[in-house]
């Protein structure tokens, strides 16, 4: 599997499919949150507000709750121990700007508790940020001077290793946004801060996100998968 008649098909048969679920997930993501962005709660609590009271209730006065530009830019930094709200998000009182504002409060409360894999990213973060930059050249350099001797091949491998780097740091991403969403909904039903089908809004809302995550991880696996090929068919060539 290979270039054939000028055609990548290690790509078109690993990669791109993968690609186009990535691409389904986040067209979901984005009509579900805009579906359930139109649908106010009845308590008529903004989303700062829904954060602010989890984050007061968990013990976590500390931590500050921001505005930031953009469109679903929210996130928590745990540096500056703040939660960063977006345009549609820090002042609206949707189903979905709630979901998403209490969602980041769990990751708060995640570095809060010192979760497990929340500390192996933040652990791995700097070498797979490296990885992530010498992964290509590595292997293209390596597949480039093959042809000069196979111990260049190892060139190559080490590119296809840093590669992996960033699979080993979606892996643990993901169990970190799965158990986000978790305690997002479980204090959101705990203090009945939506109720009802809102409950049920913002659960979509969450899970939808989620996907997203698992399209990042499914693109990351083939596009490592073809790298092995690439660089395994360089070597017998040789």
């Amino acid at each position: 599997m290979g270039y054939y008649y000028g055609i990548d098909w290690t790509y078109i048969i690993l990669v791109l499919p993968a690609v186009l679920f990535s691409m389904w997930a986040s067209a979901h993501v984005n009509g579900t949150y805009k579906k359930y962005s139109q649908y106010r709660n009845r308590r008529g609590i903004t989303a700062e507000a829904a954060s602010r009271y989890i984050l007061d209730r968990s013990g976590l006065q500390h931590i500050r709750i921001e505005h930031v530009s953009g469109e679903l830019t929210d996130h928590y930094d745990p540096t500056a121990q703040v939660i960063r709200l977006s345009d549609s998000v820090y002042g609206s009182t949707s189903i979905a700007a709630v979901g998403v504002a209490c969602h980041e409060t769990g990751h708060a409360i995640q570095h809060a508790e010192n979760y497990t894999p929340v500390k192996i990213r933040t652990a791995i973060v700097p070498i797979t940020n490296i990885g992530a930059k010498l992964s290509v050249p590595l292997i293209i350099i390596g597949l480039v001077l093959a042809s000069l001797g196979e111990v260049f091949v190892y060139i190559a491998y080490a590119g296809v290793a840093c590669y992996a780097l960033c699979l080993v740091f979606q892996l643990v991403t993901l169990p970190t946004e799965f158990d986000a969403s978790r305690r997002a909904l479980s204090c959101i039903r705990e203090t009945n801060l939506l109720v009802g089908d809102e409950y049920g809004g913002a659960k979509k809302v969450l899970t939808a996100a989620a996907l997203t995550y698992v399209a990042a991880l499914a693109v990351t696996i083939m596009q490592l998968l073809r790298f092995i090929i690439i660089v395994s068919g360089s070597r017998r060539r040789d």
